[in-house]
């Protein structure tokens, strides 16, 4: 339906990445461009590539809607404007004027406070991003000098974009931009400044733009659009609105931009490594260190076998440059007499155990060394650990100090639109009392879930089929989910061999000495970039405190190794819910299941602290558990395969591990299937997406014979 009107490629185009401007999702931008059967989309959100990685894979996710060179294209760049110079659009057309472009970004955000950012014609002249494609965007009245000082900084790569909204000025504002573009011999470019996928995203593009101002939308008069038309239009409005030549030139543009975000590769440090051993020798040399340290009377042939097969493992994936990083910083941590712990699937690890990055000897867990690397996963494990809380800063200022701040920033996080927040800022927006906004937003509880249902609007003072309560409902809804604003991770620190500024930008914190990464945690995952938690717990700095005073008395060093690992008097302690003040067991509803689990050992509180969760509690698991291991109801397998996963746990599974595992012997699910399930449990309250994988569980095991109330079970 498309070959009857001129191909065309979207070079200027803001997701909701562009905070408080853009009014759509960078995956909904792609998907529509797919649909409207664009040639490429350039994502271009202003001062930042934030977005680009979630367009990315949705732009490998729709490959079904297009093949070869029907494919859409993503291309990647941004938008700036000068605080003395012209507004413009810089496109990447390579991996070296990507990492020029994040440089760019970088010196621009980490020159103002966070949030902002500066660039001016001597700093955009001293980082030209060379490789780079300019478009230049002209105000009402362009000035020909800012298009002929953008033309001398990219020679024959810069482009007069043309952006007709019908106002009722586009054919005066073309001939005029014809006009300009001639005198300067600078060619021209159609181009649609859009912020939304959809027109009907109008109204909330409004709300935006009034919170961003911090005015209700009555007050904002000709700040607001003047219209809805900077969405994507259809090829065929286009060709009414455009000369065929411009939209033509946006297509040969296109042409000229051939980075991808699959072009990027990270390179782990390679400064840890002494010379004359390669990152395999090395690491292999301190995990003997290790085993010899943890048992001194010789390591047991299981041990060694387990090691033997990470070790392998870790050689075939590249992974030792990761553990030798992870171990330079609890050896530094350790130096300064810093209690630190691993934490989370590292604790499935022999290597992490004899590097001292964990204290948990994982014979006592029998948990799966491939729930913390898994050779289909092809990704880098994911090490936590935990600092002294009070001595946590010490640690992240040695990294900076290592790396530099160049090669070393913290992992951002996306903070997004919760129910609360979106009704206060959207009250606002429509003007409504702040009492009665704050009113409204206090009747919201968290088992609302995401979707609102006004039915407490009468007992807050309004009638529920108020218009005005009805588009507050469908624009809260609209903007649960938005990403606000870029924060700093917990502690997610990304290292890396070369200057970090030329895979991602980096910008201030709000903390003084901070600086983040403009990609969250998901985003790392997708690229494979490193990722090291180094996180704070208050809990550590009580047991520092602790093992001194206990040294002070015995005088005898005491260490976290030291501590015995099954002490009775600390389990009669447990099964009496004397547990205020102990990390992962001091909750309420915690202190309510000791008393009934009765812990006895240690693998019975990890049985504790995972059954109090939403999930086996939804699932119905905490009661048929309690039953079985009260000898109320017998413990029954339905076969010998089932009881080698469940066994641990009486048949119920609890783990996300067991899960994994069901789903290959009970469904036929492959090792890679199962990895992709567990990621979708992790993150079905964000996203509600296990419904595939639920059809595909219970086809499998009623394939296998399992009964239907079995089946159904295990999903639910």
């Amino acid at each position: 339906m498309y070959s009857i009107y001129p191909d065309y490629a979207e070079l200027h185009c803001l997701s909701n990445f562009t905070f408080l401007r853009g009014a759509s999702h960078p995956e909904e931008l792609i998907n529509r461009a797919a649909e409207l059967g664009y040639h490429a989309l350039a994502i271009t959100d202003e001062c930042s590539v934030a977005g680009v990685v979630r367009a990315h894979l949705a732009v490998s996710r729709s490959a079904g809607m297009g093949n070869g060179d029907d494919r859409l294209r993503l291309i990647i760049g941004s938008e700036f404007t000068l605080r003395d110079g012209p507004k413009c659009v810089l496109l990447a057309t390579d991996r070296d004027s990507y990492g020029r472009l994040c440089a760019l970004i970088t010196h621009a955000r980490r020159g103002a406070e966070k949030g902002g950012y500066v660039v001016d014609r001597r700093s955009l002249a001293a980082h030209c991003p060379h490789g780079c494609l300019a478009l230049w965007l002209p105000g009402e009245n362009p000035d020909p000098e800012d298009g002929r000082w953008l033309y001398h900084c990219f020679p024959d790569r810069t482009w007069l974009a043309v952006e007709l909204l019908l106002d009722g000025n586009d054919q005066r504002r073309l001939i005029e931009l014809q006009d300009v573009g001639g005198r300067l011999n600078l060619p021209l470019c159609a181009s649609g400044d859009v912020h939304m996928h959809r027109r009907r995203r109008r109204a909330l593009q409004d709300v935006l733009t009034a919170v961003r101002l911090r005015k209700p939308l009555g007050e904002l008069g000709y700040q607001l659009s003047a219209n809805g038309e900077r969405y994507l239009r259809s090829r065929q409005q286009l060709a009414r609105i455009y000369p065929r030549e411009l939209l033509q030139a946006t297509v040969a543009i296109a042409g000229q931009c051939h980075f991808s975000l699959d072009e990027l590769r990270y390179d782990y440090p390679q400064e840890l490594i002494p010379q004359g051993h390669s990152a395999h020798s090395w690491l292999r040399h301190l995990v003997s260190q290790g085993m010899r340290r943890r048992w001194a009377r010789g390591t047991p042939l299981k041990v060694q076998q387990t090691v033997e097969h990470e070790l392998a493992l870790i050689r075939e994936l590249g992974y030792e440059p990761y553990f030798l990083t992870v171990y330079d910083i609890v050896e530094f941590a350790r130096g300064r007499n810093i209690l630190c712990q691993g934490r989370g699937s590292a604790a499935n690890s022999v290597v992490c155990y004899c590097l001292g990055i964990t204290e948990v000897d994982p014979a006592r867990m029998n948990l799966l060394f491939e729930r913390f690397i898994s050779r289909e996963r092809d990704e880098p494990p994911d090490i936590d650990v935990d600092f002294e809380h009070e001595r946590r800063e010490e640690v992240i200022q040695y990294i900076y100090r290592k790396y530099g701040r160049d090669r070393a920033a913290l992992a951002a996080t996306v903070v997004t639109y919760q129910p609360r927040s979106a009704m206060r800022d959207v009250g606002k927006a429509l003007g409504i009392e702040a009492d009665q906004v704050d009113n409204l937003a206090r009747s919201i509880q968290w088992w609302d879930g995401q979707a609102l249902e006004f039915d407490r609007t009468k007992a807050c003072g309004f009638r529920p089929d108020n218009p005005v309560i009805r588009r507050l409902q469908w624009l809260v809804n609209e903007l649960i989910g938005f990403p606000r604003h870029l924060s700093q991770h917990v502690g997610g620190f990304v290292i890396s061999a070369g200057p970090l500024t030329h895979l991602v930008p980096i910008e201030n914190a709000a903390m003084p000495d901070r600086t983040v990464i403009q990609w969250e945690k998901d985003d790392l995952d997708a690229l494979g970039l490193l990722k090291v938690d180094i996180l704070g717990l208050g809990m550590l700095t009580a047991i520092r405190k602790a093992l001194n005073d206990i040294s002070a008395y015995t005088e005898k060093t005491w260490s976290m190794a030291d501590v015995p690992p099954e002490d009775p008097g600390v389990y009669r302690m447990l099964q009496r819910a004397d547990t205020v003040g102990v990390f992962q067991i001091e909750s309420r509803a915690q202190m309510a299941m000791l008393p009934r689990l009765k812990p006895r050992c240690y693998y019975d509180l990890v049985i504790e602290i995972a059954i109090v969760r939403p999930g086996p509690i939804q699932g119905e698991m905490v009661h048929p558990y309690l039953r079985r291991r009260s000898g109320k109801v017998p413990v029954t397998y339905p076969n010998p395969d089932i009881k080698r996963v469940l066994g641990r746990t009486l048949g119920v599974p609890i783990f996300q591990e067991q899960v994994m595992q069901l789903s290959i012997v009970a469904a036929g699910f492959s090792p890679g299937d199962a990895d992709q399930l567990r990621r979708s449990m992790a993150a079905w309250r964000r996203r509600g997406d296990l419904e595939e994988f639920e059809c595909k569980l219970m086809r499998g095991m009623r394939a296998r014979g399992y009964s239907e109330r079995f089946a159904s079970q295990i999903c639910k």
